[in-house]
């Protein structure tokens, strides 16, 4: 069974840097392309990042990039989101999830989805 478990969310000012990490099981971390996604109250889900397998190739978002880096550690099973410079506009449930290429996009895999963690910038 697959479990993606998301933590270090939390409430900083603007301005300010967090932390999010994704611990994998139940998949073989390494073959698999990972990435962040977000969900503000009454919007639509939105991309946020994208790592390939081997960490070697990133993807960001326009609104986040040169702020936000995703990384990932396959010996630990596990990714990151450092996310720098935040917004008050960044206030999201920010979700991992294993992915795949759809089109020109980057999409969640069925069922890949971690439960989520809550991220607040106040201004």
């Amino acid at each position: 069974q697959v479990q993606l478990v998301e933590s270090g969310g939390g409430l900083v000012q603007a301005g300010g840097s967090l932390r999010l990490s994704c611990a994998a099981s139940g998949l073989t971390f390494s073959s698999y392309a990972m990435g962040w996604f977000r969900q503000a109250p009454g919007k639509e889900r939105m991309f946020v990042a994208n790592i390939n397998w081997s960490g070697g190739s990133t993807y960001y978002a326009d609104s986040v990039k040169g702020r936000f880096t995703i990384s990932r550690d396959n010996a630990k099973n596990t990714m990151y989101l450092q996310m720098n410079s935040l917004k008050p506009e960044d206030t999201a449930v920010y979700y991992c999830a294993a992915t795949i290429r759809k089109n020109t996009e980057w999409v969640p895999r069925n069922g890949y989805w971690g439960q989520g963690t809550q991220v607040t910038v106040s201004s």
